[in-house]
């Protein structure tokens, strides 16, 4: 018998591809990732769109400039407040309307309401992709509280359709107040559960931490907003930089980290949630008296034009560049969804990881499909 140490040991792996998705249409968000393998590690992804694609910017220009903005709640449906708003602002700009200061303090309001159950919602989500089931229950047992608002106002409690050129659509509900601040107050006494379940969890961190980096050079190369890029250290807070509807006489801090791995970009959207608390507790009890909504032509038509407006969504920044040729419909409307640049920065990050990590990398970045395949 030849001896074992003669035999020559040769070890050669070959190239193995994986289709991670696509998962079913009612899911709301279909995405497929081609991942090439080299035994467990990633070699190559190669993301691929078009299972949702619904032509959301052509269904827009064929629509009035009251009724486009809709349409967008259907896109990043977990900041349609913020889509709306976005929407109602670059009409806004085109026809120079003054937004009354109570409903600028509305919008506010409702979109600081939207980013906390945004993240929370991402949270609880996180953990089942990582393997802990309890925090999702934690997570909707306040986000619960903040949809049951938004239908009280809204009457809906996903896509709002509640921003409208000029203000909002309604006032707010009568316990609007009252709600709003108990939930607070319940948010904040319960947020170190959060911290307990996830945050200082060691499998967690061991999970996160040192995975996916994406520094601050190539955040800003793949046009990153958002807590991705800003948990590289990219200053980018659009509520900061191009501040809109009274954001600029609010205290509250942009939440900056400059690790860019996967426990980075936990740390951001964690921090964010406590400040959106903050700017709410500085409205809440003064919301200006007046009007919620300003006088408008019942059909609007834009002067000719380009025009471009943009918002601070749950994930980044939500660009709209509107074309009129001063007819009641927009010529030509293009979305820059903050969904579609951060998307594009995976391919980058997840060669050399294992497939464990790449579920770390996706959860981490928070992506609504509908928002980048529309």
């Amino acid at each position: 018998m030849q001896d074992e140490e003669t035999i020559p040991q040769t070890t050669s792996t070959e190239e193995f591809i994986l289709n991670v998705g696509p998962q079913h249409p009612s899911t709301h968000g279909v995405l497929r990732l081609k991942v090439t393998l080299d035994g467990e590690t990633i070699t190559h992804v190669e993301p691929v769109l078009g299972y949702i694609h619904r032509s959301i910017e052509k269904m827009c220009e064929k629509l009035s400039l009251r009724q486009f903005s809709y349409v967008t709640s259907k896109m990043d449906y977990l900041s349609s407040h913020m889509n709306n708003q976005a929407c109602a602002m670059v009409v806004e700009q085109a026809l120079q309307i003054e937004v009354p200061t109570r409903a600028q303090a509305i919008r506010i309001l409702m979109c600081e309401l939207t980013r906390i159950a945004s993240h929370e919602l991402w949270w609880g989500a996180s953990g089942l992709d990582l393997g802990a089931v309890s925090p999702f229950f934690y997570a909707f047992r306040e986000r619960e509280m903040i949809t049951d608002i938004f239908e009280e106002t809204c009457g809906t409690r996903l896509t709002m359709n509640y921003m409208v050129p000029g203000g909002v659509m309604a006032d707010i509900h009568p316990t609007f107040v009252a709600k709003v601040k108990e939930f607070i107050r319940l948010f904040k006494l319960r947020f170190h559960e959060y911290d307990e379940l996830l945050t200082g969890n060691t499998i967690l961190i061991n999970r996160l931490k040192g995975v996916g980096v994406l520094t601050k050079e190539d955040a800003i190369s793949w046009g990153c907003t958002g807590p991705v890029a800003r948990a590289s250290g990219v200053s980018c807070d659009i509520r900061k930089w191009y501040p809109y509807d009274g954001y600029e006489k609010l205290d509250f801090k942009e939440i900056l980290d400059s690790e860019g791995d996967c426990m980075a970009r936990y740390r951001v959207r964690m921090e964010e949630m406590k400040q959106s608390a903050h700017i709410i507790d500085q409205l809440i009890d003064n919301i200006p008296e007046g009007d919620f909504q300003a006088k408008t032509k019942n059909v609007l038509k834009a002067p000719k034009g380009d025009y471009y407006t943009r918002v601070e969504t749950a994930r980044g920044e939500f660009g709209i560049y509107m074309v009129s040729d001063g007819s009641q419909t927009p010529y030509r409307l293009k979305f820059r969804s903050p969904g579609f640049s951060n998307l594009s920065a995976l391919p980058h990050i997840a060669v050399g990881a294992k497939m464990g990590d790449l579920m770390a990398i996706m959860a981490m970045f928070d992506l609504v499909i509908p928002d980048i395949d529309r």
